[in-house]
């Protein structure tokens, strides 16, 4: 068990950076870009912003995949990616399981997939807000529609 412990913690490190430098480098591509606050640009900028997220997800769930892979606990690396993918996003529908000595990493992932929608929900959110605070208008977190100082 203690294997899959350090495992299942090194996994949750390497995908949490891939998340952190990842949303700090889309980050200063929003800003450089000035996260195009024009009125008309606001749609291709929240569509970027989440196209740009989920491709993080791929990837973090394809480096999950390549480890069942490696440690051959699937018979392929389509189903390595679904099995991945099923646990990444907590769906878990059971029809591929891993072998008892590893089962608990899909409960690792699982975790660490929740943490990252998370973030990245949070992350998405804040770009809504600065695209509005930059136009000047009210802060959508705001109830009253007091307008941001």
């Amino acid at each position: 068990m203690l294997i899959q412990l350090t495992l299942g913690a090194v996994m949750i490190v390497v995908t949490v950076f891939i998340h952190a430098v990842s949303l700090e480098l889309l980050m200063r591509a929003l800003i450089r870009i000035r996260l195009t606050w024009e009125v008309r640009w606001r749609s291709l900028t929240f569509s970027f912003t989440v196209l740009a997220i989920f491709f993080v997800h791929v990837v973090e769930v394809w480096v999950w995949g390549g480890v069942y892979y490696y440690m051959d606990e699937v018979p392929d690396f389509e189903t390595a990616l679904y099995f991945s993918t099923v646990s990444f996003t907590t769906v878990g529908y059971g029809d591929v399981t891993l072998s008892e000595q590893w089962r608990l990493l899909g409960s690792f992932e699982a975790a660490n997939g929740m943490m990252l929608f998370g973030w990245s929900t949070a992350f998405i959110f804040e770009v809504i807000r600065r695209v509005y605070v930059q136009l000047g208008k009210t802060d959508p977190t705001l109830s009253d529609g007091a307008r941001q100082t």
